[in-house]
């Protein structure tokens, strides 16, 4: 009978291995002893025939489950912590042992398109980098940077320390031209130059004049507005656009337009050809810059277009009274018109008609705001009634073809804003509108061949896109 007052025995796994020896059974061949967790209270079981050990006195029931249960429990957390995954934010599963390992901080990218080179430093020390760094690598950065121009950085960034610690920094101008900023192997800032990776390409544009303006029948057809003007004044010689060019007359435009790497523009593009062709007549002129000499507009067999004067002083105005006899509007009896007053806004700007010396600036009577020009060949050319001059035009002064003499008004003995333009010759008063001026002499030897190459160049272009 069990004594239920004594103190339960604890389980000595020693004397176990000591008491319980395996034993071979004659059917069956060896097997493990008995699991402690099979033994049963209270009874004894037999190992074998040649033998008549018994287990040892049995233990208490409970104090034997519960030393068993603590031993599984250990076994299942060892294999647990030995080998169960452990789920991390990312969702990978990562061994236990790994958990360890630490974080090593990644390099951060950062673009920044900035309005000029001059907020290079300010940027830098907004997104964290320290100030003494940003201040050197703007500094490095200057020199290789276009002034006052837009710019692009990229930059490697790498965390230290509660700031951002520059590693490099990329920074170009417009035309892809820049500086590389990196540490050498001592740590420190060095700057690399870049120089511009660009390419041209030549974009052809046809068109025909709609019922309104040039304008926006050369926007209609894709010519870039910036253009419009030097279309313009590339055949400002050969045709007055107020007054003979007409609705479906045809006009064509060739302009060059720089890329980057990427195949973004870069920069204003340059008009290379122009040809317009209406009722009465056509012209085509191509832009080059003879060896040594300045850009200029000649036809196909390297003439150059430019006249001694323009066909018109002031654009887009309309002719309001022609050179001739006539009733005078505020006088009241016939007298000779001696120029063509043309009829605009006021403040339109007023050009001058070719390269000359200002013989006279200033206030003259019934004449209003008045400039006479002295051209080299003896001619002269009057502006009259305007509300101001032009930069720098003064007595004495030289001034340029197309340079703003002016701007249209009424000042003086006038009925409205407009602009009354007189020619003279050898001193006598003639019509601008119908005499025919000089032409610059044509393009020879080097200066011919190198002009033609470039034609050829442009005739290509225009073919390929007719194609």
């Amino acid at each position: 009978m069990t004594d239920h007052s004594a103190p339960p025995r604890s389980f000595d796994p020693r004397k176990w291995a000591r008491t319980v020896a395996p034993a071979t059974l004659p059917s069956a061949g060896p097997v493990p002893g008995p699991s402690p967790g099979l033994a049963m209270a209270g009874s004894s079981v037999p190992i074998g025939p040649s033998t008549n050990a018994t287990l040892p006195a049995p233990l208490p029931a409970a104090a034997l489950g519960g030393s068993v249960a603590i031993l599984l429990v250990g076994a299942i957390l060892s294999y647990m912590s030995r080998s169960a995954p452990i789920a991390t934010p990312g969702g990978a599963d990562v061994a236990q042992r790994d958990v360890t390992t630490a974080a090593v901080p990644q390099n951060e990218r950062r673009m920044l398109a900035l309005s000029g080179p001059h907020d290079l430093e300010s940027a830098l020390v907004a997104i964290g980098v320290d100030a003494a760094a940003a201040r050197s690598a703007a500094a490095l950065a200057m020199p290789g940077l276009t002034p006052g121009g837009e710019i692009r950085a990229a930059m490697t960034l790498a965390s230290r320390e509660g700031h951002l610690d520059l590693l490099r920094l990329e920074v170009s101008n417009a035309d892809s031209s820049g500086v590389i900023i990196a540490r050498d192997t001592a740590g420190r800032l060095a700057v690399t130059a870049v120089a511009a990776d660009l390419t041209s390409r030549v974009v052809v544009r046809r068109g025909t004049m709609d019922a309104d303006s040039f304008y926006s029948s050369a926007v209609a057809a894709g010519v870039i507005d910036s253009l419009i003007p030097d279309f313009a004044a590339a055949l400002a010689f050969d045709f007055d656009f107020q007054r003979e060019v007409r609705k479906g007359d045809a006009f064509e435009a060739a302009f060059e337009q720089r890329i980057d790497r990427d195949g973004r523009t870069v920069g204003p593009p340059s008009l290379l050809y122009a040809a317009l062709s209406t009722r009465a007549k056509a012209a085509a002129v191509y832009r080059f810059t003879p060896p040594g000499g300045e850009p200029g507009w000649f036809d196909g067999d390297g003439r150059s277009i430019k006249r001694a004067l323009l066909r018109t002083p002031v654009d887009a105005a309309r002719v309001s009274s022609s050179f001739g006899y006539r009733i005078h509007p505020i006088l009241g009896f016939a007298k000779l018109h001696k120029g063509t007053d043309f009829a605009a806004p006021t403040g339109t700007p007023i050009f001058a008609s070719g390269d000359a010396m200002v013989e006279f600036a200033g206030p003259k009577g019934p004449n209003g705001n008045f400039v006479k020009l002295m051209h080299s060949n003896g001619w002269e050319t009057l502006y009259l009634h305007m509300s101001a001059f032009g930069p720098g035009i003064t007595t004495g002064a030289r001034v340029a073809q197309g340079q703003e003499v002016g701007l249209v008004g009424t000042t003086g003995r006038s009925t409205g804003p407009h602009l009354h333009y007189e020619l003279h010759v050898k001193g006598e008063p003639v019509d601008p509108m119908s005499i025919q001026t000089e032409s610059a002499p044509p393009l020879q030897g080097a200066a011919l061949a190198a002009f033609k190459q470039r034609r050829d160049r442009i005739d290509v272009s225009r073919a390929r896109s007719a194609s």
